[in-house]
Formats: structure tokens, C-alpha cells, sequence
């Protein structure tokens, strides 16, 4: 149990240095920046990369942003998060149809170009320090409009190890 308190203390120190290092912003400051239709891959530790589509929508006072990932990403279905603002902190509802929907709190972070969601939760029934990373990717030739990195990583409670894992990580370029 001290072991365990002694690591969440430290984890709790690097969310404390990551906030010093970045901003804490709203919803609204995102939102505009991943509307549209997007393509690209998804990748796990577990699967092979596979071709994805992403719809991304923003509602008119951009307090609520929602993504959806098409069929096949991980499940038959598609996957839904919707990310609503709520005073300082951003609640996120993620449905897969074939899991149990879940729910968490979150605070988005900017830092330079990057945006973080970061937040206490459960990933894979273990919980968590949660962080969803979205970074911008840079045009090149053969994508002369780039696009952004979107990655799901947890740092797990039950685990000795100090990092976070990437548990997925999608490409989005514009369709």
C-alpha cells in the first residue's frame, strides 16, 4: 500500500509539472482545429494497423465536440467520443455498442501546438492516469495538407512503472 501511495504521489508531481509546462484551455479552443472528415490508420499493441475514417463535429457554441470512428477500428461497431465541456473540466462519454459506455472527467491542456486530455479513469478494467494526446503532423509531399496524431496512452495505477503505455494511436489527414 505505501509503495502504491509513494507512486501515485509521484505520478501526481508529473501531472503537476506537465500543468506548469502547458495551459490549461477549454473546449472550444480545439474544436474548430479537428472539424471534418478524416482519414487514416489505427494501431494498437494487440492488432495490425487497419484504415479508418473519422468524423469530426463540433456543436455552435463548441462545448461539445464529437468524434466518431467508423466500423472496424477495434470493434464491428463504431466508436463514439463526446467530449463536453463543464465549467473547467471536460466530460467524456466514449460507446463502443458492444462494451458498457463509459464516463469520465478529464482537463484538456495545450502545449505549443499539442493538445492533452488528461484525467483519472480505467483502461482495460485496470484504472488509470488517462491521457488522450491530439499532435499536429506536419504537411510532407505525399500529404501536402498533414493532419494530426492521436494518441490514447494510460499510465496504470496497479503497475510499478512510472510511463504511461500507448494503449492506441489513430492518424487523421483530411479526406
Amino acid at each position: 500500500m505505501k509503495k502504491r501511495l509513494l507512486l501515485l504521489l509521484g505520478v501526481l508531481c508529473v501531472i503537476q509539472s506537465l500543468s506548469a509546462f502547458a495551459d490549461k484551455v477549454v473546449l472550444a479552443e480545439l474544436c474548430p482545429l479537428l472539424v471534418g472528415e478524416w482519414q487514416g490508420s489505427a494501431a494498437n499493441p494487440s492488432l495490425d494497423p487497419m484504415a479508418v475514417t473519422t468524423s469530426v463535429m463540433c456543436s455552435a457554441d463548441q462545448r461539445n465536440l464529437y468524434i466518431s470512428v467508423s466500423r472496424g477500428s477495434r470493434f464491428s461497431n463504431s466508436e463514439t467520443w463526446w467530449f463536453r465541456q463543464q465549467q473547467d473540466k471536460v466530460l467524456l462519454l466514449y460507446g463502443n455498442g458492444v462494451t458498457a459506455d463509459v464516463t469520465q472527467q478529464l482537463t484538456l491542456y495545450r502545449q505549443s501546438d499539442s493538445y492533452s486530455f488528461l484525467g483519472k479513469g480505467e483502461i482495460n478494467q485496470r484504472p488509470a492516469l488517462v491521457q488522450l494526446q491530439f499532435d499536429p503532423i506536419k504537411a510532407t509531399a505525399d500529404k501536402p495538407q498533414g493532419g494530426w496524431q492521436w494518441q490514447q496512452s494510460a499510465h496504470y495505477l496497479d503497475d510499478d512503472s512510472e510511463q504511461y503505455q500507448v494503449v492506441r494511436a489513430l492518424s487523421l489527414y483530411p479526406q
